[in-house]
């Protein structure tokens, strides 16, 4: 029998080679990851008009069209917006804040500037071909996604547990990408309409930065919030900059802190601390999508690492959120104490 200290070992020097692989290969792990929640994310869609008697070459097209046309419209609206901020940038031209960043840059040694800037256009084409990929992975799994019942039927044959494992995947991301796709279109909505009220430009594009943002579990304010504070900042001065800040640091405290991850935890299984922690770790191996997807990866191993093996219940234990009988109670007073 192998003793216990010598497995843990050789399972952590596996763990390390897997990890490492799979971060060499992350321009590839990422965008099919992303293809494949987008596509457990609309099947119920495609089963929605196979149930009502339409074609499967019908139900295909009109899935596969529906998610080529919304992202058609968040890259008109990106791109439009970006127009819009060239086109403002001239104002900014005299202001004492882009004088003084101007003059930081002028100091800089130039080779490490150009450097920047290099690196800069070649995570940019790494972005563009990442994008191009992602789009042709949408049309190949839309088009096979109504096969995938038949698929898990032939996996259940040879191994069950994993089916179970498989479903309860698809289960828990589908509530996941539900819960956090409804609060971000209502952190999106009001954010836009707070800007549009504080006059800020682009609120529309601020708006999509924070539904997106909200995929990120814990730092999606931060990184939602700074454009348009900048923006603010340059145009109004600080006192709108920091009404913008304050709004955003409301509205996350109260939608994103308290009442989301109530019913977000729930979805994933996940507690708040293994989310934090996911996210850290995936977006070191991944990149910035690592972020975005950190939740649905941990839910997938998770389910199939821990909730698939019968002697992983410890592990299952520290990852889940906490329960009602986890809150210690008061010790009930006996009759005559």
């Amino acid at each position: 029998m192998i003793p216990r200290a010598l497995t843990i070992l050789l399972g952590g020097a596996a763990a390390v080679v897997v990890v490492a692989g799979v971060r060499a290969v992350a321009w590839l792990v990422a965008p099919a990851m992303l293809a494949l929640l987008v596509v457990i994310a609309i099947s119920p869609v495609h089963r929605w008009l196979r149930d009502r008697g339409a074609p499967p070459w019908l139900a295909t097209l009109t899935v596969v069209a529906g998610v080529y046309g919304v992202l058609a419209v968040v890259a008109v609206t990106v791109a439009a917006s970006g127009v819009r901020l060239a086109s403002m940038l001239p104002e900014f031209a005299h202001d004492e804040l882009v004088a003084r960043a101007e003059r930081a840059i002028d100091g800089l040694d130039r080779g490490r500037l150009m450097g920047a800037i290099g690196g800069l256009l070649n995570e940019l084409t790494s972005l563009t071909t990442s994008l191009v990929f992602l789009l042709a992975l949408l049309l190949f799994l839309g088009v096979e996604v109504g096969w995938a019942h038949s698929r898990l039927a032939d996996i259940a044959a040879d191994r069950p547990n994993l089916r179970e494992a498989l479903e309860e995947f698809v289960r828990r991301t589908r509530r996941y990408l539900l819960v956090t796709t409804i609060f971000g279109f209502v952190v999106a909505a009001l954010d836009t309409v707070a800007l549009s009220l504080l006059g800020i430009p682009l609120a529309l594009l601020w708006g999509v930065l924070s539904f997106v943002t909200n995929y990120i579990p814990n730092i999606g304010f931060i990184l939602g919030v700074v454009p348009p504070a900048v923006l603010a900042l340059l145009q109004h001065g600080p006192r709108r900059a920091l009404a913008v800040l304050v709004f955003y640091a409301v509205l996350n405290f109260v939608v994103q802190s308290l009442i989301q991850p109530r019913f977000t935890g729930d979805a994933a299984g996940l507690s708040t601390t293994a989310t934090f922690l996911a996210l850290v770790f995936w977006a070191w191996v991944l990149g910035p999508l690592g972020a975005l997807l950190a939740v649905p990866l941990t839910v997938l191993v998770k389910v199939l690492l821990v909730d698939i093996d019968p002697a992983a219940g410890w592990a299952a234990a520290l990852l889940r959120p906490p329960r009602r009988d986890d809150i210690p109670t008061a010790a009930v007073p006996r009759t005559g104490d």
